[in-house]
Order: structure tokens, then C-alpha cells, then sequence
């Protein structure tokens, strides 16, 4: 197994965020949904952001989506932290929409930055980032 480099700044687990953390440990990607009014709850919480309902489960993903816009990121600048990104230059950022309906800010991989196209059909691809996180990335969709 490849040395994880751990210098990236990390998401923290919270209890809110812990069950999209473990599932993604197994590969799943999963995103909250409110019992009452449907919405999707993205970032993880406690309640609806739409109507303020406790009852939100976690509901599991197909990991399927396509790209809504990108950037490539070709030069890294500021903070300290932004350092570490250095050696994955160039890379991409991306808003992707889910099959089912929610948009996730997330990485382009396993594909040149040059080849990204808008409504490129992508699968997500999960990466190890440390022991307890694996960050849900997305590639090419077969």
C-alpha cells in the first residue's frame, strides 16, 4: 500500500458527518434526505436546510453523475496549507450532479484536465486520503 500523505488539509469527522465517512470507507457514497419535504442535505447536519425537519436518513447513492462546470487548477497560491496540492498540479475541481439530483464540489481523476468536458458522464472513484477518510473523487464514466 502507498504512503497516505497526510499533509492535505482534511475534512473533520463529526458525529453529523460520521456516517458518510464510514460508508465511504466501503465505497459508498450516501447523502442525506429529509423524511418530510425530499430535499437532499448536502453538507452533512443535523436538520433540513430546507425545512428545518430533524428526519433526515442517509440514503445511499448510485455514485453516478455527470460534470456541471470544472476548473483547472494550474498554479497553487496562498496559505501554507495550499502547498501540499503542489505535486497533484494540474488538477480539477468540479461540480458534479448526481444521478439522483444532489451537486457535489469534488475532483476530476484518472482523466487529463484537458480532456473534462461539460455533462462528461463520471462514476465516483474514492481515495484514500487517511486511515478513517476516503474522499469520494470522480473519474470517467465507463
Amino acid at each position: 500500500m502507498a504512503e497516505l500523505d497526510v499533509r492535505k488539509p482534511l475534512p473533520a469527522i463529526t458525529p453529523e458527518a460520521k456516517p458518510f465517512w464510514d460508508a465511504a470507507a466501503q465505497n459508498q457514497l450516501t447523502i442525506q434526505r429529509c423524511q418530510e419535504c425530499k430535499a437532499w442535505v448536502w453538507t452533512p447536519r443535523p436538520s433540513c436546510n430546507e425545512c428545518g425537519s430533524e428526519r433526515v436518513e442517509w440514503t445511499p447513492m448510485s455514485g453516478k453523475g455527470e460534470v456541471y462546470s470544472f476548473t483547472v487548477i494550474r498554479q497553487v497560491v496562498g496559505r501554507a496549507a495550499s502547498k501540499a496540492f503542489e505535486p497533484d498540479i494540474p488538477y480539477v475541481v468540479a461540480w458534479v450532479d448526481l444521478d439522483e439530483g444532489p451537486r457535489l464540489i469534488t475532483n476530476i481523476v484518472q482523466c487529463p484536465a484537458e480532456s473534462v468536458k461539460l455533462g462528461m458522464k463520471v462514476a465516483v472513484a474514492f481515495e484514500q486520503a487517511a486511515p478513517q477518510i476516503w474522499l469520494p473523487k470522480f473519474k470517467p464514466a465507463p
